[in-house]
């Protein structure tokens, strides 16, 4: 039904934002990964949407990229995920770790993501096989699992997700996970 909101961000809180769509105001609620890319209060904002209307309530979800928007209806279609579950799911990891556990049939990927059990995780490589991940190129995924590695131990040594992804890109493409730590915590001291 409503497909996309262009407005003035008005106000955000983790993870729902305010959009002021000519005088209206959307609550939208936005996976981390579009909360992270999202301008400052004031500025003009352009989200897809995903609009979901139950018994009990009308939410709208928003995304900054179609392929947010696109695996969040994958997700959702699956028996036992709901939108909630499958926002937990794509601010946890982004859309293109999501489609490469799924292609390799990585389960212990998704179960550290909160929300998600072994069952669950079981569940959703079972469904997504095919659906999502099936046009990954996977003949380059070393420097892909070094990068993966080296974000995963940023993270874990109490970073955020914007340090880390900072201290990825200044990084060379070949580097390997031990010397890109080292590089990337040196990089992260200054």
């Amino acid at each position: 039904m409503i497909g996309k909101l262009t407005g003035t961000l008005a106000d955000k809180n983790p993870p729902q934002l305010l959009v002021d769509c000519h005088g209206v105001g959307y609550e939208v609620d936005v996976p981390m990964s579009t909360f992270y890319n999202l301008p400052g209060l004031g500025e003009k904002v352009s989200l897809l949407t995903h609009f979901v209307v139950r018994e009990d309530a009308q939410i709208l979800y928003g995304f900054g990229t179609a392929g947010e928007r696109d695996a969040f209806r994958q997700l959702i279609k699956i028996s036992g995920v709901g939108p909630r579950t499958a926002l937990s799911v794509l601010s946890g990891m982004s859309v293109n770790e999501l489609a490469q556990a799924i292609t390799q049939q990585e389960a212990g990927r998704l179960v550290k993501v909160p929300g998600i059990g072994k069952k669950t995780a079981e569940r959703l490589l079972l469904e997504l096989k095919g659906k999502l991940g099936a046009e990954l190129d996977l003949r380059q995924p070393a420097a892909s699992d070094a990068q993966a590695d080296i974000q995963q131990a940023l993270l874990a040594l109490g970073y955020n997700d914007k340090e880390a992804a900072a201290a990825l890109k200044a990084l060379p493409a070949d580097v390997g996970v031990s010397e890109g730590i080292k590089l990337a915590l040196k990089a992260l001291a200054r």
